[in-house]
């Protein structure tokens, strides 16, 4: 049996987390076991794993490189658990990662990049570099991740491997079900639905702000369109007070956080996230596997996902006029939808599943224990 054993920030219910779950469903039981670190784990989100019978080790905030505390809460775990593979995600996980499992010589070291480092400074930089002389493979979850460590911090091309991320395909969603949801959420059978979902912690990042303003211009046309937010984060009362100052009250509804997006994404005509920068994009990946045209900025991962014109449309960020124009001619052209939705989920398909995921994340367990 193969000992695997993930170490993270907060599990709540991002990315990063889902993909560590989509390892706990997916991952070959007859070969591996699965236990994860986290700093904390937040609402319902780690009793998932537990349904699949991996423990999850709580220890607190990690609050520098130097807290050596927390070190020495994991290599307490790493004695116990005695790990084949350590696999680091988030710069927490990543610093506990590598230097638990360099202390502790664990056979194999795994590091995951798994933001958008555009901000990052010059120390933290340096920083990611040292910790990644631990490693024996370093993964990037889109090739914005890869070429941040390829071209940026000059890793070892050896040592670099491209894994994208990926979502879990949707469920079935039967028509009474939608139209009891439309109709919860005040929406008319001939109102054309753009969404976005996403945590709502920092508009700096995913800028729902210019979403709402370019919605405040596409909402002056003839036509019957509605914008619905599914998220919920500090920010969002901000978000709700643009809403009011632009008289879109009636027009634009947040649905708060909702464990099961499934059903929110088969009322969307058309799906938008418009950040500032982004590692992957993983709302994206599950828009497209529900057929739904994206208009997206063109920053990291998502560059990558949508392509420009056959299963989107791609704008540079904080363009918050031609975001307009854009999800305008989405809008109006429902045979566009139509035929950016199918190529989208075919493009998703074939990419960006958690199975693809699963399968190239085992792939590399084994090939290192080779």
């Amino acid at each position: 049996m193969i000992r695997v054993l993930n170490i993270l920030d907060t599990i709540n219910s991002g990315g990063v987390e889902r993909r560590r779950l989509s390892l706990a469903k997916y991952l070959d039981k007859s070969k591996f076991e699965l236990k994860i670190i986290c700093t904390n784990a937040v609402g319902d989100f780690p009793k998932e794993f537990e349904k699949y019978g991996v423990e999850i080790f709580e220890i607190g905030n990690l609050k520098s490189i130097f807290d050596y505390k927390q070190h020495l809460k994991v290599i307490k775990i790493i004695n116990e658990f005695r790990p084949h593979i350590v696999h680091g995600a988030v710069f927490e996980g990543v610093t506990m990662a590598a230097v638990g499992g360099f202390y502790k010589q664990v056979p194999i070291i795994i590091l995951e990049e798994t933001s958008d480092p555009q901000n990052r400074s010059w120390k933290g930089n340096l920083l990611m570099k040292l910790l990644c002389l631990t490693a024996d493979k370093v993964v990037g979850v889109s090739p914005s991740a890869t070429n941040y460590l390829l071209n940026k911090i000059k890793i070892d091309p050896n040592k670099v491997i491209l894994i994208n991320n990926g979502v879990a395909l949707p469920k079935n969603n039967d028509d009474e079900k939608i139209k009891k949801l439309k109709d919860s959420l005040n929406i008319k059978s001939d109102e054309i639905i753009i969404g976005s979902v996403g945590r709502m912690d920092s508009d700096e990042t995913k800028r729902f702000s210019d979403l709402i303003k370019a919605f405040a211009i596409l909402n002056n046309n003839d036509f019957f369109v509605k914008l619905l937010l599914v998220g919920d984060g500090r920010e969002k009362k901000n978000y709700e007070s643009l809403v009011t100052s632009l008289s879109l009250e009636d027009k634009v509804i947040f649905t708060g956080y909702q464990s099961d997006v499934d059903s929110y994404y088969s009322i969307m005509d058309v799906f938008s996230l418009v950040s500032s920068h982004e590692s992957f994009g993983l709302v994206l990946a599950e828009a497209m596997l529900h057929k739904i045209p994206i208009v997206a900025t063109r920053v990291g991962g998502m560059q990558y996902i949508v392509d420009d014109e056959k299963t989107g449309f791609l704008v540079n960020k904080y363009d918050v006029d031609t975001i307009a124009i854009k999800l305008k001619v989405l809008c109006e052209d429902k045979k566009m939808r139509l035929n950016f939705g199918e190529m989208g989920f075919e493009k998703a398909f074939n990419y960006y599943t958690e199975e693809h995921y699963v399968t190239n994340i085992q792939n590399l367990y084994l090939s290192l224990i080779k």
